[in-house]
């Protein structure tokens, strides 16, 4: 077994342990992308030989006694629109095209306090949206890897890192977990900081983590979680032991709620018959649920708050960046400044509305079941549609993504999970629980779309 192929938990252990070493963790990374990424390109900036003096300083650390951190010596990808002292952060665009931050954003410092390995910056669409970069899909190099966190996904999928943080304003993070076929986690909205990260959307920003199973994504999500002064919706609370508690056995089976909501009027053939055969599969776990046609209007308050709050934000960049801003994001900007302030009032208030109404919902049922996406990673360089995730994104719930279903290309299917606001611990465990029910011996859905557990196969880029 090659050390890339290590899962964050285990790749830790085994440095803390003295079994390998960071050393040789990263070289073994490095050579990873040496291997696969010609055709996927999931790197916007990648140093070696500052990756590698990165993990002889973890290595001195251990040797020398010294109090490791919980991801010491373990390798990650930075999306590029985080700041980092040391690598260049340009935001996916021409316009910054050189921009050399001096400090950390927030997750970034706390993943180098956390010991780890900062291996470099992951390509992002441009300023996070639809414009693609040149990252391509690990399983099939035609097809999209999803956006905006574009090489974060496709870099873990390809196992070049065992982890990578992305952010979410629409479907950036759960969107390209399930083209790429690892697990996403977008946290309740405040719970990881977003300070020296580019601001898209106060009311939307989530930071969010890719990594190869669910414990995974809940160890680096814990060491990001919690309380930053300079991010106003952050708050002070006692640490959420996610990892614990994702790690753990539910008391009772969970209940989910298998929820369609106004995104499935985008869902394929594949996506119809691969849930149906998935919640025939879950039997008595899982019940169909209408949420309402009132929640059919979260979509289209998700894009006016998102509109208006790119439009002010970026109004100085659509000044001066002319042909340098792609037409899409220049048409995003000028669609913004036409909503009222009556629109995008009406549009941040109904969200705790929205929250309150699921309320109800939450106290029977441990999580909404639905997709990630409308089907398999489309072909091309458009980053696909990210309708399934734009409600929950609005209503700040925590989502993960979980690659269970395959489709009749060989591709990943998300499954998605939601979860009440605040319960991202309890979401975690409840999508630990699902992943090994399905891969433990539960009725699984046919072909052409078959379940699958927390082991799928990942193509010919999978590590050997």
């Amino acid at each position: 077994m090659r050390h890339s192929e290590l899962g964050v938990a285990d790749a830790a252990a085994a440095i803390r342990d003295g079994r390998i070493s960071s050393v040789e963790l990263v070289e073994d990374s490095l050579s990873r992308v040496q291997e696969v990424d010609s055709p996927i390109q999931a790197w916007a900036f990648l140093d070696p030989e500052h990756a590698r003096r990165q993990a002889q300083m973890a290595d001195h650390r251990r040797m020398a006694g010294l109090t490791l951190g919980p991801l010491h010596g373990v390798p990650v990808g930075i999306k590029d629109i985080f700041d980092t002292a040391d690598y260049p952060t340009e935001f996916g665009s021409a316009l910054w095209r050189g921009r050399t931050p001096r400090t950390d954003a927030a997750a970034v410092a706390r993943l180098r306090a956390a010991g780890a390995v900062i291996l470099g910056k992951t390509v992002t669409t441009e300023y996070a949206y639809f414009h693609p970069g040149k990252t391509r899909n690990p399983h099939d190099p035609t097809r999209t890897p999803g956006g905006s966190s574009s090489g974060s996904a496709a870099a873990v999928a390809a196992g070049m890192v065992p982890a990578a943080i992305g952010s979410q304003t629409n479907g950036s993070v759960i969107r390209p977990a399930a083209f790429c076929g690892v697990v996403g986690f977008k946290p309740t909205h405040g719970l990881i900081p977003r300070t020296g990260a580019m601001l898209l959307s106060r009311a939307l920003d989530h930071v969010g983590v890719f990594a190869r199973s669910v414990v995974d994504a809940a160890l680096v999500a814990d060491v990001l979680a919690g309380y930053d002064g300079e991010d106003p919706d952050t708050r002070p609370i006692a640490a959420p032991q996610l990892a614990t508690t994702a790690a753990s056995e539910p008391p009772l089976p969970p209940r989910l709620a298998f929820v369609k909501g106004p995104a499935w009027k985008a869902a394929e053939p594949v996506l119809e018959e691969a849930f149906s055969e998935l919640v025939d599969a879950l039997g008595d776990i899982v019940q169909p649920v209408d949420i309402g046609a009132s929640f059919d209007r979260g979509i289209d308050f998700h894009g006016i708050v998102m509109g208006s709050d790119m439009a002010h934000n970026f109004r100085r960049d659509l000044g001066k960046g002319g042909d340098a801003l792609s037409q899409q994001l220049r048409d995003l900007l000028r669609r913004g400044q036409q909503y009222t302030a009556h629109d995008y009032l009406e549009a941040i208030a109904a969200a705790e509305t929205y929250n309150r109404m699921l309320d109800d919902l939450f106290n029977e049922y441990d999580a909404i079941l639905t997709a990630s996406a409308p089907g398999e990673a489309p072909v091309g360089t458009a980053t696909g549609n990210p309708i399934f995730c734009s409600l929950w994104t609005y209503l700040g719930t925590p989502a993960v993504s979980l690659p269970l279903l395959e489709g009749p290309n060989g591709m990943p299917i998300g499954v998605q999970l939601i979860g009440r606001r605040g319960n991202d611990a309890r979401l975690l465990r409840t999508a630990r629980w699902l992943s090994r029910h399905l891969a433990g011996g539960a009725k699984r859905p046919k072909s052409p779309s078959s379940a699958k557990g927390s082991s799928r196969r990942s193509g010919q880029r999978r590590p050997k």
